[in-house]
């Protein structure tokens, strides 16, 4: 290993676009945040050092025994998350980066390319979720927050909002646009003529010390690995990756595959599965490669947990062997939970998908499974399972490892043909997991409020006759737009009541499941006037129906008796609970 000339950003950078520097497969997928990239850039223009890297040189003999990688230019969380695998010619070596691919991936995306993640609460599929913003520097104020102890201010924008208004200064540069200025004086000072802020001996501070950090400085200090020994190259890397952004086990795993599969690529495979268990199929989930390879072992039969000692090249084959069942599986499973009626905002623990995959794996289930009538029982039961361990707290946190094996031991030794409710409910509550319910636990339950994680699946396991496989949504019964003091005041509500009003409006009792279009149908409506509909409630007997299985017994006709109405369907609700979560406990199944 030795030291090798320092470079420019712009050197290394442009190393990369030639594609003479490749990330090999053990490196993990881009990691980094927004506020991460802006901070090293901040940290260039200050002249501050970035830490050195490590090259490996790789020789044509041992290149063609390794899958290598391109560095990202555009990502898109959704639509491009991952780099494009490059082809290394025969009879030609390449550069492969073994430490530091996280800082050049972020001043490639930062000079060249564009970020695109997914603003929060916006839908998955949703057109507009994922704006395309670049690197822009602020040539003309200071950075507003100053405890982020940044010099400049330095932001990710989208074009829109970084352009100037009419006749206002054009303070926004792109920062990649750097590089297209042919030098550090005359053509800085046209630039700020042009944005109209030529008279700000800051902003061309700034301009130049943006230009110098990127064109001028060689602030990129490397070593060159050139060592052909593929497991002491891997040593070296685990080494070096050890600090920063930790590498983790799934990812070590997902990296060793890549190199131990015969027939197929192992990150392909895994990205693509992941691809589809979130956004196909009309499926909304934010599954990780860590529950695919969790999955992946638990149905190959090996260990599952994720410890360098279990990467051994026989695993690694059983897991290849099993691909085709494991992603059948686990597609399966996918769209079981979405019949269940969940998704990304309410799938409170996305490890619950394991058991169900590996069940369907031992049943040799079919799609067939997913509608027939005769596994109706079967779903039923799942889907009660399934509910009761994302309402019980805990369940799918500490102990991950220790819950999945056994429940993985109770299922491979289940010869029914049915889900085995009892036994795994008896297995989890051995290893501390039990999924009975206490009253202390069913009035907590009682509280949850709207759209928070854990309401869906209560709401669904009070009143299971609905057809989840719908779309349905939390709906206010007494619409929350009514609940202001104006509002109230003015229907007659005393006083000394609104602030109770206002307390339970958005929790438990007041919320209920409808079909999405029937919600949207029915607005800020009051439910007198909804369940009084001809069009919702074609006949009275249907009307009388819906308000007994969803407790509505006594619903008032107006605002006043509401707080009356809140607490009377409490208490129904709390028998329920107690009937739905304590009926069937793990302790009383195992003493039958």
């Amino acid at each position: 290993m030795s030291f090798q000339t320092p470079r420019s950003v712009e050197e290394m950078l442009t190393a990369i676009h030639r594609h003479e520097y490749l990330m090999p497969a053990i490196q993990r997928e881009f990691v980094w945040s927004t506020a991460q990239i802006v901070k090293l850039f901040d940290s260039l223009m200050r002249g501050y050092p970035v830490g050195s890297f490590l090259l490996w040189d790789v020789k044509p003999e041992t290149a063609q025994s390794y899958t290598f990688y391109q560095f990202l230019t555009h990502f898109h969380e959704r639509d491009n998350p991952y780099a494009d695998k490059a082809t290394v010619p025969a009879g030609s070596g390449t550069t492969a980066v073994l430490d530091g691919q996280q800082r050049l991936t972020s001043l490639n995306i930062a000079l060249y390319g564009s970020i695109a993640e997914k603003k929060k609460y916006a839908w998955w599929n949703s057109p507009d979720a994922f704006p395309v913003k670049k690197l822009y520097l602020n040539l003309v104020d200071n950075p507003k927050d100053e405890e982020l102890g940044l010099k400049y201010d330095l932001r990710f924008l989208t074009d829109k909002e970084a352009a100037a208004e009419q006749d206002a200064e054009d303070k926004w540069f792109r920062v990649g646009a750097a590089l297209d200025l042919p030098n550090a004086g005359p053509a800085i000072m046209k630039e700020l003529e042009q944005r109209r802020i030529a008279n700000s001996g800051d902003a061309f501070q700034r301009l130049y010390d943006l230009y110098e950090a990127v064109r001028v400085l060689k602030p990129m200090n490397y070593f060159l690995v050139t060592d052909q020994d593929p497991d002491k190259v891997l040593e070296i890397f685990v080494r070096v990756n050890s600090g920063g952004t930790t590498l983790s086990y799934s990812d070590l795993l997902l990296s060793m595959a890549t190199n131990q599969w015969k027939e197929l690529d192992a990150r392909e495979e895994v990205r693509s599965l992941v691809r589809d268990l979130n956004s196909n199929a009309g499926r909304q989930f934010s599954f990780s490669k860590d529950v695919v390879l969790k999955t992946a072992l638990t149905i190959a039969g090996v260990d599952v947990r994720f410890k360098v000692t279990n990467f051994t090249q026989a695993n690694m084959a059983k897991v290849e062997t099993a691909w085709q069942q494991i992603e059948g599986a686990l597609l399966r499973a996918a769209t079981l939970l979405q019949q269940f009626g969940y998704n990304e905002r309410n799938l409170t623990a996305n490890s619950v998908i394991v058991p169900i995959a590996h069940y369907l794996h031992l049943r040799n289930a079919g799609d067939g499974y997913l509608d027939s009538s005769s596994d109706a029982a079967d779903r039923l039961a799942l889907q009660g399972w399934v509910t009761r361990s994302l309402i019980k707290r805990g369940v799918w946190g500490s102990g991950l490892d220790t819950t999945l094996t056994r429940i993985r031991d109770v299922l491979s030794g289940n010869t029914t043909g049915r889900f085995p409710v009892a036994e795994v409910e008896a297995a989890m509550a051995a290893a501390g997991k039990s999924l009975s319910f206490d009253p202390a636990e069913i009035d907590e339950l009682l509280n949850l409020k709207y759209a928070g994680q854990r309401t869906f699946p209560v709401l669904s396991v009070l009143y299971p006759g609905l057809d989840l496989s719908k779309k349905f949504h939390e709906d206010h019964i007494f619409p929350r737009s009514q609940f202001t003091r104006k509002k109230l005041a003015a229907a007659g509500i005393p006083g000394d009541q609104i602030d109770a009003y206002l307390q339970t409006v958005n929790l438990l009792p007041n919320l209920q499941l409808l079909p999405g279009t029937v919600n949207i149908e029915k607005q800020a409506t009051l439910p007198v006037d909804w369940t009084g509909s001809d069009t919702v409630f074609p006949s009275a007997e249907k009307r009388e129906a819906y308000l007994k299985e969803n407790d509505l017994d006594g619903l008032p006709l107006g605002l006043t008796d509401y707080l009356l109405f809140f607490e009377g369907r409490k208490k129904r609700m709390r028998n329920r609970l107690l009937n739905a979560l304590g009926a069937t406990t793990a302790s009383e199944s195992a003493a039958e």
